[in-house]
């Protein structure tokens, strides 16, 4: 026999072990669910927005904090994998929930602040969107002085509104009352909260966005009180906020449910949103 033979058998033969390895231990592997391999990897990889206040600005928020107490709940330590928002939640749960994104990173174990809502699930069979932390929904904030009563938008007369134009509360106040308001709209915001500092600064008479934002900036200060917006068109109750994870997660969905149950029910979430200055509303 040759070197050169007795090396290729010795390489077909190591190749063939590991091949055998390798088919006797991808079955264990494959079948063990998403919970256990959380487990066996000791972290739990949680996908949140950038830029997303009150719940996550740089490394710090309402979502962090939710995100570190299901990793304690489930004994594993915790990873954040923030990200940015795609053009519909459609693309962000593919992304980050049950394929990954093209840019190589995802899916996370579980997205938070997912909307939970009956024809987005429907839309989304690839996922479980589940346990509920809270509520949100379209406000708008006022300088009590400038503006004392806005049971309808027509008692803001001329002054100057600050909105996110890209948002939810912007396309509202843009479209309401045939577009009467247009001109008084100031859209350059890039969401809620920064539309409340400049209500803070003076600058405007009143501010659009999501209440959690403006209860962040503006909360407790007598100076200013904030309403649902006065719109037909704005969910009158607002929406649930929960989260995701893939469709075959159901043991991980539940361990999760139970530690928001847990979280919510001993008083820490309302802790939570309070740490950032926004009432919680139970879902």
């Amino acid at each position: 026999m040759t070197p050169t033979t007795r090396t290729r058998r010795d390489c077909l033969r190591w190749f063939g072990a590991a091949g055998a390895a390798i088919a006797i231990g991808s079955p264990r592997r494959l079948s063990a669910t998403p919970l256990a391999r959380v487990r066996e990897r000791g972290v739990l990889t949680v996908g949140i927005y950038h830029d997303m206040p009150p719940f996550h600005v740089d490394g710090k928020g309402l979502d962090v904090e939710l995100a570190q107490g299901l990793a304690d709940a489930l004994g594993v330590k915790l990873a954040l994998l923030p990200f940015h928002a795609d053009d519909s939640m459609n693309d962000d749960l593919r992304n980050m929930v049950w394929r990954g994104h093209y840019l190589g990173y995802g899916p996370a174990d579980v997205l938070l602040h997912v909307p939970v809502d009956r024809p987005l699930m429907e839309g989304n069979p690839q996922v479980s969107i589940f346990a509920p932390y809270c509520r949100d929904s379209v406000a708008i904030a006022r300088q009590l002085e400038r503006v004392p009563q806005l049971d309808t938008l027509s008692q803001l007369a001329d002054q100057a509104v600050a909105v996110p134009g890209q948002s939810l509360a912007g396309w509202l106040l843009i479209g309401a009352d045939g577009g009467a308001y247009r001109n008084q709209l100031r859209t350059q915001w890039k969401n809620g909260a920064e539309a409340a500092r400049a209500l803070l600064r003076g600058e405007v008479a009143a501010a659009a966005g999501l209440a959690s934002e403006l209860e962040s900036v503006l909360r407790g200060d007598p100076r200013y009180a904030i309403a649902p917006l006065p719109s037909p068109r704005a969910p009158r109750n607002g929406w649930a906020v929960g989260m995701a994870v893939k469709r075959d997660a159901t043991e991980l969905a539940l361990a999760l449910q139970g530690a928001v149950n847990d979280l919510a029910t001993s008083g820490r979430l309302r802790q939570m949103f309070a740490r950032g200055n926004v009432a919680w509303q139970a879902p």
